[in-house]
């Protein structure tokens, strides 16, 4: 192995996704001197890279309506305030990037701020953050967090695949991009999507929020890990004799296409998506299109077979909890920002889908950036202050070193967190055996578990899963009611007494509570 890298910097992006790489920017704005790592291609890596990402662009006279109707749908877990920041950001950010990124105009010369083209998208935001002049290092998955005596964020420390070099850098705050948790199930764009960002800031003294809403399903051809949904808005629904079923379009399908899927094959046919949609998919969806050209499918006339694809918290709700408006977690110095942030603030119990999601990866992005650079050059880098590596599952074994079945807690993640009959129909009898089992294959993985390497990322990343559906499920049980996309069999209704925001937290033992809890008259 050659010699670790060694660095000191006044913000670390830990992630170059979308809201990494707006957070970049925005702390290089500052003044600061700033390092982003990404485990893949800062440009290529994350969702928004195979997506065609529309953002929450509304003009300042509708923006009332707007908040007013994301409030009233989103069962009291929302905030209109930072709905209305994330609108006001949006709307001034998005014409900055205009000497990066070559906007459409529609037929009369106006330039559409609202929806762009997901690569073309990063590959912009790469360069503006370059233009920024902020460092970029692309294949160096952080592993753990660093932290001063104090409890403050110091760095981190990872792995430079190629050369498989370890790498350390000190910082004097650091902002967590990581994405989303797909949850191991092969979503398109989401290969580096499994946690890490969670788990490394539970480690060091953060909780997270929203983790029970992590159950959004999205149909897609079946054989594909193609998930862009606009199209089947329109979509009418047919079992394996061509008998069309009684399926009702909007927000609410998912429960009915996983109750006809465990029933038997189920198709789909759009012909009645506009014309207008149909002329401008290639452009906006161009991943949408692409497998039923290779499939020699007519997708606007012909039947084809549908599935359901799990994406977790990628448009789910949970993640690290926001503990200020600067995007803070818990720990001092510790920002996170976009999918590894808990959305409830801005979603409520309803998912972000992609316009809400997109701006709010660039307006979180922003924030936490700005604020770790005001951090940062306040109080320095304290680069040769003794800190404590905060990392532990499958980097410090509480026992001895003993092989341990990677794949099969991957498996065993899939199973639990991506099955209809456990993740969207939910029973606590089945939570409770998910969550056992999880627990389970914890405790050895921390016993037990230890690689170098390359293969330390990966044993990082099932660790990250695990610990990611152990906080899944616990928030799910203990929210006994339905609500949003959670829903429990044994409890249909919504119970206001829970319409409160929950913090889950813990790595041996996860704890879950209420922001508000219920009184004991309530209760009783």
């Amino acid at each position: 192995m050659s010699e670790s890298l060694s660095l000191a910097t006044d913000v670390l992006v830990i992630g170059g996704g979308l809201a990494g790489a707006w957070a970049t920017v925005a702390a290089a704005r500052e003044g600061a001197d700033v390092v982003l790592v990404d485990k893949g291609y800062c440009g290529t890596s994350g969702v928004t890279a195979t997506a065609g990402p529309g953002h929450w662009w509304v003009p300042p006279e509708r923006r009332e309506a707007a908040v007013a109707d994301r409030v009233q749908r989103a069962q009291g877990l929302a905030d209109a305030d930072w709905m209305r920041r994330i609108l006001d950001l949006t709307w001034t950010s998005l014409p900055k990037l205009g000497d990066y990124y070559d906007f459409s105009t529609d037929e009369n010369g106006q330039v559409q701020y609202r929806a762009l083209r997901g690569p073309e998208y990063m590959a912009a935001m790469r360069a503006y953050v370059l233009a920024a002049g902020a460092r970029i290092l692309d294949h160096h998955p952080a592993l753990q967090l660093l932290r001063h005596g104090d409890g403050s964020i110091a760095g981190a420390t990872g792995l430079a695949l190629r050369g498989e070099q370890p790498w350390t850098i000190r910082a004097g705050a650091v902002v967590i991009a990581t994405g989303g948790v797909a949850f191991a199930s092969s979503l398109l764009g989401a290969a580096t999507n499994t946690g890490e960002g969670l788990l490394m800031g539970v480690e060091a003294g953060a909780d997270l929020s929203g983790m029970e809403f992590s159950n959004y399903y999205t149909p897609s051809v079946a054989g594909t890990n193609m998930a862009r949904s606009m199209a089947y808005s329109f979509a009418r629904w047919f079992d394996v004799d061509d008998n069309e079923l009684d399926i009702p379009a909007g927000p609410d399908v998912t429960p009915h296409l996983a109750r006809a899927l465990l029933k038997g094959p189920l198709f789909c046919r759009l012909d009645r998506v506009p014309a207008d949609i149909r002329a401008i998919m290639p452009q906006v969806q161009p991943n949408f299109v692409l497998p039923f050209d290779r499939m020699g499918v007519d997708a606007y006339r012909d039947r084809f077979e549908v599935t359901l694809h799990a994406e977790g918290t990628v448009r789910g709700i949970g993640g690290l909890r926001v503990d200020d408006e600067d995007c803070q977690t818990a720990v001092p110095g510790l920002y996170v920002a976009g999918d590894a942030a808990s959305r409830e603030l801005v979603t409520g119990a309803i998912s972000g889908g992609g316009a809400v999601n997109s701006s709010w990866a660039l307006s979180s992005g922003q924030w936490a950036g700005a604020a770790a650079a005001r951090q940062a050059r306040a109080l320095g880098a304290r680069a040769d202050a003794l800190v404590v590596a905060t990392g532990q599952a499958g980097l410090s074994p509480r026992r001895a070193v003993q092989d341990f079945d990677r794949a099969g807690a991957v498996q065993a993640v899939r199973e639990e967190l991506n099955a209809y009959d456990k993740n969207i129909f939910r029973r606590g009898e089945a939570l409770t055996a998910s969550l056992e089992r999880l627990d389970g294959i914890w405790r050895e993985l921390v016993d037990h578990g230890q690689a170098r390497g390359r293969a330390a990322s990966r044993l990082r990343e099932a660790a990250a899963l695990v610990a990611a559906g152990r906080w899944s499920k616990a928030a799910a049980l203990a929210r006994r009611e339905s609500r949003g996309m959670h829903r429990r069999e044994d409890a249909p209704a919504a119970d206001g007494r829970l319409a409160s925001r929950q913090r889950v937290q813990g790595l041996d033992r996860v704890f879950t509570r209420f922001e508000v809890a219920p009184t004991q008259a309530e209760v009783a």
